[in-house]
């Protein structure tokens, strides 16, 4: 029997499993040329890390008054988003390494995230991680996206499990926060390391302070392994 039964991980995917922010930044940044705003910056894209891209762009609209609607923005967005996807997304090699330890010991897994359902599923073919995980959520089709639950209840529904055995990786502050609401642990990876002292993440079960330098498969293994109950 598995030393981890009875426990389903659910994994976010922009800044978690795969080094996404580049891309979601870049077609940000075309986007919001397009609609007359010039001199979008990695700082101001820092802001937006962690939810979603229609959260994202309705705060836009209203911060640059934006003449385009939400509808409008999304679309021009997520078309420039997966064009740079499909040929341009990184999966981390230690994250890699822990998805296909734990696809050898059968724990149940799932993505939950704040992209669009087409995204996801380009994301995860273009990086082969489809192969193990199969089970996805995005924030597109539950009612509200993260800081609130939605996403990882709806993955834990659809994985058969009780969110109490579900454990979530996040690299976000409000994803932290959206499994806390979900009464999951959480093991948090901050993508933006300066941060690591958001109060979202001291209820973490595990912070890595460092982030993904310092995610390791074996050492999150072996904390799943501790902390089974």
């Amino acid at each position: 029997m598995s030393r981890l039964s009875g426990i389903s991980v659910i994994f976010d995917l922009d800044g978690t499993l795969v080094d996404s922010e580049p891309n979601y930044y870049e077609a940000g940044r075309q986007t919001l040329a397009a609609h007359g705003v010039p001199d979008f910056t990695w700082t101001d894209h820092e802001r937006y890390v962690g939810i979603s891209t229609r959260e994202t762009v309705t705060r836009w609209k209203s911060l640059y008054g934006l003449r385009a609607s939400v509808p409008e923005l999304l679309a021009d967005k997520n078309r420039r988003y997966l064009e740079l996807a499909r040929t341009a997304t990184r999966a981390y090699p230690e994250m890699r390494k822990f998805v296909e330890l734990l696809a050898g010991e059968g724990v149940p897994m799932a993505v939950a995230s704040g992209s669009s359902p087409e995204a996801i599923d380009a994301i995860l073919a273009g990086t082969g991680l489809d192969a193990y995980l199969r089970t996805t959520v995005s924030a597109d089709e539950v009612a509200h996206g993260k800081p609130a639950p939605d996403v990882f209840l709806e993955a834990a529904r659809r994985l058969g499990a009780d969110p109490a055995d579900c454990v979530v990786l996040e690299d976000a502050a409000p994803g932290a926060a959206a499994a806390h609401a979900a009464g999951m642990r959480c093991i948090a990876i901050p993508y933006v390391t300066a941060q690591a002292d958001a109060p979202e993440f001291a209820r973490a079960g595990l912070l890595l302070r460092g982030g993904q330098e310092e995610f390791t498969a074996r050492a999150a293994h072996d904390w799943l392994v501790r902390n089974r109950g």
